[in-house]
């Protein structure tokens, strides 16, 4: 009987499984699927599964009038204390109830494919799931180790995600190089300093090899939030002001804004008390048309679709030198030019603090620039303009290759089967 690994890269925006074929030690097959979860509005009891995953979400959500339960960038919360759990359809979501849906649709796709309950896996997970406080992301590591026994793994590794990277690069090299892995997905920003070798490819250990690791917790959410903040927040009623006792008026607080900048606060973004508080701001701004998109957007769920616009112009503008933001649901409207220095100026904090923490990473581990061979970068965020400026302007001299940003990581999970011993 045949025997098979999945090597499974668990992302804030899309998740991947590489199956891998560990008698022949080739990659099998690969499944790609957007880190998306949809429970339906009305609820049926007589139904096992209230809830779609992937592509299926979406079709499910607009179908639905977007009127359900929409989950994005689930990643995002495995390191978050403040989240507990999440009341859906009178039942309990803890973060790794959540996470395990997406890990046993991949399982199950995989499955189908190999014809076996495969329950051996390599799974990534950042170098760190929130910067550097170790708490969080112990926590992170047990909600995600949880996820995977809830999906039916039985056998589980855990590998940082741009080693996975490297691991997929290694097999297209000719000779020994000195390589700088660079991960840029959408919640962390992962380096790697390790030894490649086509010689080594399978090896059992790679210890050594491993030189540097690093992450900081900024990724192409950031970037979405940033731009929501600066470019979509005002045509929901940011600059809203409302007369708060005759005579005395005030700007609505900043605090309901940076809200909905944030998509895993926006999932949650439904308590009784604050959807009070806002109709209150609503009725003493005299109506402010505005700040009613702004109750058009939560009572509507339509939080992933004005993401998706601003996503779009993201993408847009890593090929072209200007773009419109353009949004139209509901009343809301919006149609904007975005010239690519508007966007760049925008995403320029962030953008600075991956490079400052990236100068660190490399002083503190003593990595001379003249000794690095190649630069290898993968993940969505890594296709971004100002990100490939970052690393052209640093690294002159060093070649920047890149793999498929949506499968690299899974393929060198899958690569990774070492980590299991003899």
């Amino acid at each position: 009987m045949k025997k098979f690994l999945y090597g499974i890269d668990f992302g804030t925006t899309n998740s991947a499984l590489a199956i891998y074929d560990e008698e022949s030690k080739e990659i099998h097959s690969t499944i790609i699927i957007p880190s998306l979860i949809y429970f339906y509005y009305q609820y049926n009891a007589a139904n096992d599964k209230n809830y779609v995953v992937g592509e299926e979400a979406i079709k499910a959500y607009l179908q639905d009038g977007m009127k359900g339960r929409f989950i994005k960038s689930v990643k995002q919360i495995l390191s978050k204390t403040s989240f507990t759990e999440t009341r859906i359809h009178n039942r309990k979501y803890n973060a790794a109830d959540l996470v395990a849906l997406i890990l046993k649709e991949l399982k199950e796709r995989a499955d189908e494919l190999t014809g076996l309950d495969c329950r051996k896996a390599v799974i990534g997970r950042p170098v760190f799931f929130d910067d550097d406080d170790v708490k969080k992301d112990t926590l992170a590591q047990t909600r995600l180790s949880k996820a995977a026994e809830i999906a039916g793994f039985e056998e589980v590794r855990f590998q940082f995600e741009p080693i996975g990277a490297a691991f997929a690069y290694e097999k297209s090299l000719e000779k020994k190089e000195n390589v700088l892995v660079a991960d840029l997905g959408g919640g962390t920003t992962d380096f790697t300093y390790l030894v490649l070798d086509p010689e080594k490819v399978g090896s059992k250990d790679r210890k050594n090899d491993m030189m540097a690791s690093g992450g900081i917790y900024i990724g192409g959410d950031s970037f979405d939030s940033a731009f929501m903040w600066e470019k979509g927040t005002p045509y929901f009623g940011k600059h809203t002001q409302y007369e708060a006792t005759p005579g005395k008026v005030l700007t609505v607080p900043k605090s309901l804004f940076a809200n909905i900048c944030s998509w895993e606060q926006m999932n949650f973004f439904n308590g009784l008390r604050i959807k009070k508080d806002i109709e209150d701001y609503y009725y003493f701004s005299g109506n402010d048309r505005l700040f009613k998109n702004l109750i058009t957007l939560i009572e509507n769920n339509l939080g992933y679709s004005v993401f998706q616009s601003i996503e779009k112009t993201k993408i847009t503008l890593s090929n072209t030198d200007t773009t419109q933001f353009s949004y139209h649901n509901m009343d809301i409207e919006i149609e904007e030019e975005i010239p690519l220095p508007v966007y760049e100026q925008i995403i320029a904090k962030d953008v600075n603090r991956i490079a400052n923490y990236l100068d660190q990473f490399m002083l503190q581990n003593g990595i001379d620039p003249k000794n690095i061979d190649s630069l290898f970068l993968t993940g969505g965020t890594s296709m971004v303009g100002s990100i490939q400026k970052l690393f052209k302007n640093k690294f002159p001299h060093v070649n920047l290759n890149s793999g498929d940003n949506f499968q690299s990581v899974a393929k060198g999970l899958a690569y990774s089967g070492y980590l299991f011993g003899d």
